[in-house]
């Protein structure tokens, strides 16, 4: 078995355990991670497109999702203000509530077991693998909202950013928020 086999082996099971973590509070994997998507993403980027490209799932797969989520009260739809024709997705109190719940916990104080500097290269490593993974298939990688060419940081004084490609003021907590549009500086 090569080095290759190995860590693509490594990621397959750890995947499995995160999928197996899914299984909680009576939702599937697929609905924890829209309830983490959102919870993550930036108001351009909670729609139902955006979370199909995020998840790399079919239009119908996110349409059952989302329509399980509303139903059980944990996700929220409403009018998108920049376009009337599309919807904006939030998680609900309940949905927030739940999702401090998540079973992904046991996986978080696993890594927060290792060493900073081995995170780190944990994350750039798992970052660079899905990069070339999503560029191989035609998806996007979706980023960090700061990290972002189109991002303008205090463009309208202290905490009040702005995003030049989307023409929008953005708060500051949104600046670690993920984005679809997010294109890398």
């Amino acid at each position: 078995m090569t080095d290759s086999d190995e860590t693509i082996e490594l990621v397959e099971r750890l995947a499995r355990l995160i999928a197996n973590e899914g299984h909680s509070h009576g939702l599937k994997p697929a609905q924890w991670e829209a309830l983490r998507y959102l919870a993550r993403a930036n108001r351009f980027s909670r729609t139902p497109g955006g979370l199909t490209a995020y998840l790399g799932v079919t239009k119908g797969t996110v349409s059952q999702t989302l329509m399980a989520l509303e139903r059980a009260g944990l996700v929220e739809k409403t009018a998108n203000p920049g376009d009337g024709r599309s919807v904006r997705l939030d998680l609900s109190a309940k949905g927030r509530a739940l999702l401090a719940l998540d079973g992904m916990a046991s996986i978080r104080q696993a890594l927060a077991g290792l060493a900073p500097e081995r995170q780190a290269a944990l994350r750039e490593g798992l970052a660079a693998l899905m990069q070339v993974a999503l560029v191989a298939r035609g998806g996007r990688a979706f980023g960090i909202c700061r990290d972002c060419r189109h991002f303008a940081w205090d463009a309208r004084g202290p905490g009040a950013h702005f995003c030049r490609l989307l023409e929008q003021p953005l708060e500051d907590a949104e600046a670690g928020q993920i984005c679809q549009e997010q294109q890398a500086a």
